[in-house]
């Protein structure tokens, strides 16, 4: 075995995302279905060392300290951009969707655990396969997992989360398109030559955005520093309460309350873009080392049970977009890019959820509503309700009770 220092392991987590960039660049399918720069070098490299493993038992470690960093570092961002005031924009719209997307949050976990059962799976298999991965991605996937394996004994857990979150984003990509073609098929669209006198959002114009100046960088770094240091603290004082949440849960909640205090106090106001810039930083880099450090050969038992619930899971949201998300949104073209956007962050992340909305509006028209409401609720509210909803299915009486 060879061990990587954390210095060496740094090194190795830039160079799988420069990995992954090529990857992306010349793969047409990487780049068709959006996925994830570190998801497609990560994943590259823990396949090599899963064939080093099996053919010459050789292994690679790596010093994994400035994973959890880069995770809560990542929420923190997500909660200094959560700008309240903007909630007056979404209108009931915005209100609506919310609670059809904490409906999709209760059927995936009740079908991931029936189905985990089914299949003589440990519950918390269903968890992972559910809401945690599904609707929370890569990064709520990897900070679960860590909390199921050191207080569940699920050793795998890390390893199972980022085999579904990558599986659910490639799903998500693919059925989102198709779902909006067939909403789409019997009701009017605006078309792409109407003279569009709306102010697009950001997503729909993602290359424009103001200078970021190092006196920027150096302010939002000290948020986000204060973001950890509370929040660790908050976890810390909740850990033997029966309000315990996880640490990054109560990070994102401390950037959301200081960037909208400061807002509304008029002493500072977030510089979105570059938050986001140091979100977008710090979650490549956690999901680098994350992915690239799985230790694969530890899924093979898991490998079939886990495609098969995934798979129902994808049909799963694929009918709850038509059957539900559009008809309560309204049965409209905008309901349409609504139910186009859950799949893709109902199964991958908000990135895949803005790339399935931005090919359908490409060619059918303009839709203002989704661009403003999935990105608030899929960047933002969908990590606080997740959390809760996660919280509440772990008190069920068929989980082990948290260790020490």
């Amino acid at each position: 075995m060879y061990h990587l220092d954390v210095y060496g392991t740094l090194v190795a987590a830039t160079l799988v995302l420069l990995l992954g960039r090529k990857l992306v660049k010349s793969v047409p399918f990487l780049e068709k279905y959006t996925i994830p720069e570190p998801v497609a070098g990560g994943l590259l490299v823990a396949f090599s060392l899963l064939l080093l493993k099996q053919l010459f038992d050789w292994s690679l470690s790596f010093d994994l300290s400035l994973q959890e960093p880069m995770m809560l570092a990542f929420f923190a961002t997500i909660g200094l951009n959560a700008n309240l005031a903007s909630l007056k924009a979404g209108g009931k719209a915005l209100f609506i969707f919310i609670f059809v997307v904490v409906g999709l949050l209760l059927v995936q976990n009740t079908v991931g655990i029936a189905l985990a059962e089914l299949l003589g799976l440990d519950p918390l298999m269903g968890l992972l396969a559910g809401s945690i991965t599904l609707s929370g991605g890569h990064g709520t996937g990897a900070a679960w997992g860590k909390i199921f394996t050191e207080n569940y004994g699920f050793q795998s857990a890390t390893e199972v989360a980022m085999a579904c979150a990558t599986f659910g984003l490639v799903l998500g990509g693919l059925i989102g398109g198709p779902v909006a073609r067939f909403l789409t098929r019997n009701i009017p669209t605006p078309g792409t030559a109407e003279d569009d006198k709306d102010v697009p959002t950001a997503f729909e114009k993602p290359q424009s955005g103001r200078m970021i100046t190092s006196m920027v960088l150096i302010e939002t770094i000290a948020l986000i520093a204060i973001c950890l240091l509370i929040g660790s603290y908050i976890a810390g004082e909740l850990a033997d309460t029966p309000f315990a949440l996880p640490k990054f849960v109560c990070v994102l909640f401390v950037g959301v309350i200081l960037s909208n205090s400061l807002s509304l106090l008029g002493f500072y106001r977030v510089f979105d873009r570059a938050v986001s810039v140091m979100g977008n930083v710090s979650l490549s880099l956690f999901l680098a080392m994350a992915l690239m450090s799985l230790k694969l050969w530890e899924l093979a038992s898991l490998a079939i049970p886990m495609i098969i619930i995934l798979a129902v899971q994808a049909c799963v949201m694929a009918g709850y977009a038509i059957f539900v998300t559009f008809r309560v949104m309204g049965k409209n073209y905008d309901a349409a890019i609504l139910a186009a956007g859950h799949c893709g962050f109902g199964l991958g992340a908000t990135p895949t959820a803005i790339a399935n909305m931005q090919a359908v509006t490409d060619r059918l028209g303009p839709s203002h509503l989704a661009f403003l409401v999935v990105p608030m609720v899929g960047a933002f509210f969908i990590d606080i309700v997740n959390a809760i909803v996660i919280k509440l299915y772990l008190m069920l009486p068929l989980f082990p009770t948290i260790a020490g």
